[in-house]
């Protein structure tokens, strides 16, 4: 069977791909790149906001115009199936905790699902990047997020399977692991370990590769502060956070039902900082929150004016069913809203650049991980996963060059090879 595999939304996402495309090529079927040569398509679906939604939707539609099988996996599967088979009656629904019975439902098996851990599943990159989950689920009940409920409670794989894993995807080429799960700070809370206990094991691994560990709770890092900040010296490990605040406001983030304070993220950054000055501090931040006035928005600049993250992903409140978000009342107006998200992105790219511009005229070795075929260019990452441009022709992905930073922009830093 030929199948043409679709993939949205987060890093749990992309190691799912993998995993299914693992097991179809074990299973002698084709993985195509045209929907027009393909006798089954596989879809996996984001469903974080609104218009990821309706994109969501609007692409199931049009894959439902061919005459093929359709499975619908991601977030959508698991919380949203009646939307699903509003548009396409005949698709088939496979959540995020069944990936591994892609191949019994393409070819038509009688089969009782089942739940089992996604370590030691045959999986296919490709590319030189490896997104690994490390758990699946959360222990959290945010307000606002179809997430938790989409991928359930927290279990976490056991280290041994992550490991091998993580060894098998270094054979086979791959120079970056991206160690993925809805909190990796969670890591082992219902097995009797840590996030820090699985990077000290991973970084055992022989061979050369990098580590990029996913986004953290605030709520959860801190609890374990001081081991993971110890577990990042590796030199395996991206000097990379990934610390979600959302809010600067404590009354707003209260609301969210975060468990953490503004205080909490600041001593978090605080503490990274005092041991790596130089790490690249990624943050998310939701504006127009039902409840967020003008002082609570403005809480939220005053913080990320006094923390300067390297990244701010900005993302406009939007209200998702199964949510307790959905019913609060102090809906903030559209209007506000966007203009709250304009002026919190002016500040952010201005914050962005200048901390890039430090890295002006400074010499790294820089690991290549991608090729940007519409700008003929490669990109690569320093050791704080920083995105570096070359204009290089004579490079290849994987290689390590030693580069020269020649210009700084908010989103990324351009080099030269020496």
């Amino acid at each position: 069977m030929k199948v043409y595999i679709e993939t949205y939304g987060c890093t749990a996402n992309k190691s799912d791909e993998s995993i299914i495309k693992g097991l179809l090529l074990k299973r002698k079927h084709d993985i195509v790149d045209s929907i027009d040569s393909a006798d089954a398509a596989v879809i996996l679906t984001c469903t974080v906001i609104g218009s990821t939604e309706q994109r969501m939707l609007h692409r199931i539609r049009e894959l439902q115009k061919h005459p093929l099988k359709l499975v619908v996996s991601g977030c959508m599967a698991s919380v949203q199936p009646e939307l699903i088979k509003s548009v396409a009656s005949n698709a088939i629904l496979l959540t995020p905790r069944h990936i591994h019975h892609i191949v019994d439902v393409l070819e038509n098996r009688d089969i009782e699902f089942t739940i089992k851990d996604k370590t030691g599943l045959p999986r296919r990159f490709d590319s030189i990047i490896a997104p690994i989950s490390i758990s699946e689920g959360c222990i959290f009940s945010c307000s606002y997020c179809i997430t938790s409920p989409a991928r359930g409670k927290l279990r976490s794989f056991p280290i041994e399977g992550i490991v091998r894993d993580v060894c098998q995807a270094v054979k086979n080429g791959c120079r970056e692991i991206q160690l993925t799960a809805q909190d990796t700070a969670s890591y082992g809370l219902d097995i009797n370990s840590d996030l820090a206990e699985l990077l000290n094991r991973v970084c055992e691994i022989k061979d050369f590769f990098k580590i990029r560990v996913g986004m953290m709770n605030p709520w959860s890092l801190l609890n374990k502060l001081n081991n993971i900040i110890e577990a990042y010296d590796n030199p395996k490990i991206y000097k990379f956070l990934h610390l979600p605040v959302q809010s600067g406001s404590n009354y707003i983030l209260e609301k969210m039902n975060r468990g953490y304070t503004r205080e909490d993220f600041l001593k978090i950054v605080s503490a990274f900082r005092d041991r790596y000055p130089g790490i690249t501090i990624s943050t998310d931040v939701i504006v127009g929150f039902p409840g967020e006035d003008e002082k609570a928005f403005n809480e939220t600049m005053d913080l990320i004016k006094s923390t300067k993250p390297d990244i701010v992903n900005i993302t406009r409140f939007s209200a998702r069913p199964f949510t307790r978000a959905k019913k609060m009342r102090e809906k903030i107006p559209t209007k506000v809203a966007k203009e709250r998200s304009r002026k919190l992105t002016k500040l952010c790219k201005t914050i962005s650049k200048k901390i890039n511009q430090k890295y002006v005229g400074k010499r790294y070795d820089v690991l290549i991980t991608e090729y940007d075929k519409k700008h003929n260019t490669f990109v690569g990452r320093n050791k704080n996963y920083k995105p570096i441009v070359l204009r290089e022709k004579n490079l290849s992905i994987g290689d390590i060059v030693f580069v020269e930073i020649t210009e700084a922009f908010p989103t990324h830093l351009l080099g030269k090879v020496i």
